[in-house]
């Protein structure tokens, strides 16, 4: 079977975010799948990324640059206990499935915490090994989340403007830098300002599209994607 991660950013189980990671985990499970889950408040995970996250000497004492002490940490060993288990969470997986509700065009501070911290130089990607050439190029990839504005806000005519400005940041410069390949995302616009019938219908996709996963094709990962 499949090995999936779905890192989950919401405070409250009860949430439509909520009813999102339930109908994951169920219908992955049904299809064999072993699913792991990070929920991210639940573990009061720390989102700053700091020198707490290096155990034992820092390689530079004099002046602290954390991108270059957290790889050399990763090299000998050193990163602190927590990152350590997500990483080894992330290396396991075949998909990566991040579930969040959209906060100012981007994810909550407490999950891009976990891209900050994670996803290390040395781990994740090289200096010379990005994009097409990171170190993750293994794993499938997949953004679910809700939004506060309707779909017609987040078109090129709409007040938001198209939605693959917003994606570009998370999908590109995060999952493609480091080699993981992206499936289409998975965008519930304003489940709160719908009808119940609507929210059925919208956790129903979900469902449905979670059956035939596996037969997706990644997106081109490319400019074009984003900005034709």
């Amino acid at each position: 079977g499949k090995k999936v991660l779905i890192v989950y950013a919401h405070q409250e189980p009860k949430s439509f975010n909520g009813s999102l990671l339930k109908i994951a985990v169920e219908e992955l499970t049904k299809q064999g799948c072993s699913v792991t889950v990070s929920d991210l408040y639940a573990m009061q995970f720390e989102p700053r990324a700091t020198r707490n996250d290096i155990v034992g000497h820092l390689h530079n004492s004099e002046a602290f640059n954390y991108g270059v002490e957290t790889w050399e940490a990763y090299k000998r060993g050193g990163l602190s206990k927590d990152l350590v288990e997500e990483q080894k969470k992330v290396q396991e997986a075949d998909l990566l499935i991040f579930q969040f509700p959209l906060f100012w065009f981007s994810m909550p501070a407490i999950l891009k915490g976990w891209m900050d911290r994670v996803l290390v130089q040395g781990f994740a990607y090289d200096l010379s090994k990005a994009y097409d050439g990171g170190l993750l190029q293994d794993k499938l990839s997949l953004f679910s989340f809700t939004t506060g504005g309707s779909q017609e806000m987040y078109s090129n005519e709409g007040i938001c403007g198209d939605m693959h400005y917003v994606l570009w940041p998370m999908q590109h410069g995060i999952m493609h830098f480091c080699g993981v390949k992206v499936l289409e995302p998975h965008i519930c616009y304003a489940p709160e300002n719908v009808s119940e019938e609507k929210r059925k219908e919208m956790l129903t996709a979900w469902t449905q599209r979670l059956k035939t996963l596996w037969k997706e094709e990644p997106i081109d990962c490319s400019p074009e994607w984003y900005f034709k």
